[in-house]
Parts: structure tokens; C-alpha cells; sequence
């Protein structure tokens, strides 16, 4: 099993190639050398679960490539990088993010590594932090229509899914407790913060990423 401490997925897909390689040609080039990443596509007709290209910074899950098979693509994803990599955190973007300053990345880094060693205050998942405090019935299909009508958000706290890292042990409760759960939702970020247990939120980073990463024009 590889050892990379620290490793940056980036949600993208087929249709928007030309993204990722804005990317690319962009704030890619000046990431950390304590930091890798991979563009994540969906391929349903993959022979494996996964498939990494490795020169490429391409990595394979075997789902549909569209919008609502997001958050299954993403645990897959975590499922991947967890069978294939000994790592602290992963860190987890989208394809339409451009990052306005890339120091954001080695600040974060140094933070979480400072806490590491002791466990009252290792910090297990951050980013932008969405306190729901009751449930109400999402909108989000007036921008992807083809999400369902009746999607219920409940009572969680969720970091936003422009930006959020989650630490080793905090994918591993997801992947062992969560899979399947995370499989039938709809809304990528908040299925990831509400499936994950609160043991894991004691400690949550709350990040001003809108201040770092902004939406490719």
C-alpha cells in the first residue's frame, strides 16, 4: 500500500473534460509536493470497482457519470484511495473550482498536521459548515432539474461540498457503517455530513472557502 499523506479528489466527468483541464493548466501546477491529486470520472462499464491512471491524475469508479450518481461516485471514490493508499486526510473539490490562492492548501496541511498526534484535538472533517437545524424540503432541482422534487434535507451540520476534508478513520466509519445508506442519496455533501457520526464532528474546521475557491466563468 502506497504511503501519501495527503491526497485531493476532484469530481468530474466526461461531458466536462475541458474543465478538468482548466484546471490542469491552472492551480494544478503550483499544488504542494505534499499533496496529490486525481480527477474522478464514472465509467458503468468498468471491468473493477476502480481503475487509477496514475500519469494521468485519473482515477475510475465503476457508476453512471451524471449528476445524481454523485454521491455514489464519491464513496467509491473514498473506497478507492482507501484500499489503494496508507493517507491522513482526503481533500475533495469539484471540476468547476478555481483556487484563488493555493497557499490555502499548505495552511490547512500544517493545521491538521499540528493536531495530529494528540487525539482530543485531531480534527476529523472541515470546510464550510451548513448548520440545518430542522428539515425542511431542498430547492437545489431548480438548478439540476434532474434531482427529485421531494428531497428532505434533516437536522445535521454538513460541510459544503466547494471544499471539505475528511480524515482516515472518519472514511473508514463511512465506508464500513455508511455505503449503503450514502448510495441512495442525492445531495453529494450533505450525505456525507449527515451519515457521518457526530464522534467525528467534535473537532469540525470551519473554513471560509468561499474566500479561496471561486467558480470557473
Amino acid at each position: 500500500m502506497s504511503l501519501q499523506n495527503y491526497i485531493l479528489l476532484i469530481f468530474n466527468c466526461h461531458r466536462y473534460r475541458d474543465k478538468a483541464q482548466q484546471q490542469k493548466d491552472s492551480w494544478l501546477l503550483k499544488l504542494p509536493s505534499t499533496l496529490i491529486y486525481f480527477h474522478v470520472l464514472g465509467d458503468p462499464n468498468l471491468e473493477t470497482d476502480y481503475h487509477f491512471l496514475i500519469e494521468d491524475n485519473i482515477l475510475l469508479v465503476r457508476v453512471e457519470d451524471d449528476y445524481n450518481s454523485l454521491p455514489k461516485k464519491v464513496i467509491r471514490a473514498f473506497q478507492a484511495v482507501f484500499n489503494t493508499y496508507e493517507f491522513k486526510y482526503i481533500f475533495k473539490t469539484d471540476d468547476d473550482q478555481q483556487v484563488t490562492n493555493i497557499k490555502f492548501f499548505d495552511t490547512v496541511i500544517s493545521l491538521l498536521n499540528k493536531k495530529w498526534e494528540d487525539p482530543d484535538q485531531k480534527i476529523h472533517y472541515g470546510g464550510h459548515i451548513v448548520n440545518v437545524k430542522q428539515t425542511y424540503q431542498s430547492q437545489y432541482y431548480r438548478i439540476h432539474e434532474e434531482l427529485p422534487k421531494d428531497l428532505l434535507v434533516k437536522a445535521t451540520k454538513y460541510c459544503s461540498g466547494r471544499f471539505y476534508f475528511l480524515s482516515e478513520e472518519a472514511i473508514q466509519f463511512l465506508l464500513e457503517k455508511k455505503k449503503e445508506p450514502i448510495d441512495s442519496e442525492f445531495l453529494e455533501d450533505y450525505a456525507v455530513g449527515y451519515h457521518l457520526s457526530n464522534l467525528y464532528k467534535v473537532n469540525m474546521l470551519p473554513l471560509d472557502t468561499n474566500k479561496y475557491f471561486i467558480d470557473f466563468c
